[in-house]
């Protein structure tokens, strides 16, 4: 049966618990029937891939809330001792390694406010949720860190080439890099926690999961974490080379670094928050296995277009043409689409579902 006939699923909540596939063992009428073996297999591929773009279950604390709530509290811890330290020692790089520590903690209250109000249900105002929201909110913490971490570092460090002012008691230096970057090392194995087996899942290492995932906050608090580090060890290098050489030149110099370095980390996580915001497609292999699932349901004789536009962390809108079997009329085509719509929108990764009739010189797609 080929068409152009057109119709929309009613909104459904994000995060809505549901324990079947995208795909169910039922004809698109609604009537119940036995899948094919073909379709089950490729409904059970489509859903392991869906569920690394869903939102996490009612089980338990979601992973990306644990993640940064982790890096809160430890930057929080951090940024005191830095601060003291810098007061203590008159170090540039420890005042830009304070400055970065304050930064990360206020940008996870920024992406506190991110996970939260992305996850608010839809309605007829936002019938795809607020999934949106969540890289708003990303892209003021970048905004953050680049204002309050980068721009304070670099400055400090000018005005320390400028007047140069000697440091002391660098052991409490020391001690306070040694230990944060201990606490450092610990959010970051709690971001690799929780990236590790989305990227399995999603069938790419760890790097390429981070830097593509449609989730904000794990990829903030990675990089973040990542830039902490690196930030440590060039604040410790640059206070043995005052200590060693007597010159608080290389301190000015650590704390520019440091700055140049969060700048670069803040410009790319701005960057990759705009471009979700103006729209995104899902990853190509989840699209491919959308496509195989969707052409071995039974209803389905084929699929012409699909677009897999991504509307929040692990969640995504569904837009299509397919090609039914059978040779109904238009009430009962209407019927079937409806019913269809309704099956892929029952996944928690699918914010909405809207599908039309192929045209008959329409190619099929395939991936």
């Amino acid at each position: 049966m080929h068409g152009a006939y057109g119709s929309g699923a009613p909104a459904r909540s994000p995060r809505m618990a549901v324990g079947k596939h995208w795909l169910m063992t039922h004809e698109p009428d609604g009537e119940q029937a036995p899948a094919s073996a073909v379709a089950g297999e490729a409904a059970r591929k489509t859903h392991d891939l869906l569920r690394s773009v869903q939102r996490p279950g009612d089980s338990g604390a979601p992973e990306s809330l644990v993640t940064v709530a982790v890096a809160f509290a430890i930057n929080i811890l951090i940024a005191v001792a830095k601060s003291a330290a810098a007061a203590v020692t008159g170090s540039a790089s420890l005042v830009a390694e304070a400055a970065h520590s304050w930064a990360d903690a206020g940008n996870e209250v920024f992406l506190l406010v991110a996970d939260r109000r992305s996850r608010r249900p839809a309605h007829a105002a936002h019938p795809l949720g607020h999934g949106r929201e969540a890289y708003v909110w990303s892209l003021l913490a970048g905004v953050g860190l680049f204002v309050a971490g980068a721009a304070i570092s670099v400055a400090h460090g000018i005005q320390e080439l400028i007047h140069p002012e000697p440091a002391s008691n660098f052991v409490v230096g020391y001690v306070v890099l040694g230990i944060s970057f201990v606490l450092e090392a610990i959010s970051f194995l709690q971001s690799l926690r929780q990236a590790r087996p989305e990227a399995q899942a999603m069938q790419r290492d760890l790097i390429e999961h981070v830097l593509v995932t449609s989730d904000p906050t794990l990829r903030a608090v990675f990089f973040e974490d990542t830039a902490a580090l690196v930030g440590v060890v060039i604040a410790t290098a640059a206070l043995a080379a005052h200590e060693l050489t007597g010159s608080p030149v290389w301190d000015a110099l650590g704390s520019i670094l440091v700055g140049v370095l969060l700048a670069v980390v803040a410009v790319y996580l701005i960057n990759r928050n705009r471009r979700f915001l103006i729209g995104q497609e899902a990853d190509p292999r989840v699209r491919a296995a959308a496509i195989q699932a969707l052409t071995a349901e039974p209803g389905v004789a084929r699929v012409t277009y699909l677009r897999l536009e991504i509307v929040g962390p692990r969640t995504v809108s569904v837009v299509g043409y397919v090609d039914l079997t059978g040779d109904d009329n238009e009430s009962r085509l209407a019927r079937r689409l409806r019913a269809l719509e309704s099956k892929i929108s029952e996944s928690p990764a699918v914010a909405g579902a809207v599908l039309s009739l192929s045209a008959p010189d329409e190619p099929t797609i395939t991936g």
